[in-house]
């Protein structure tokens, strides 16, 4: 009986990390299009709107890719949590 929950809980983790999983890669996708685009920006005598357009632009790379950064950061976080919570159902298992 407990081993079933177990498994079922194990089930519902592989399918929310992979929900999880698929919103990474999208985030990633964005970031990779944001770094071609600056890429693309010419070397010499770039128009980007002046300052403004200058600094709004960074502003909104970098937050791109700090998003990106935590998302995978608060991925990780919560794989390990929901490991050890199974780790411990399994080792509470074994003792019985």
């Amino acid at each position: 009986m407990l081993q079933q929950i177990v498994n079922e809980i194990i089930e519902h983790l592989s399918h929310s990390h992979n929900q999880m999983a698929r919103m990474i890669d999208s985030k990633r996708h964005v970031v990779v299009r944001m770094a071609e685009v600056v890429k693309a920006i010419p070397d010499n005598n770039p128009n980007f709107g002046g300052t403004e357009g200058l600094l709004t632009n960074t502003q909104s790379l970098l937050g791109g890719i700090v998003s990106y950064l935590n998302t995978i950061a608060e991925l990780q976080e919560t794989l390990a949590a929901q490991l050890t919570f199974t780790v411990r159902e399994l080792r509470l298992e074994e003792e019985e």
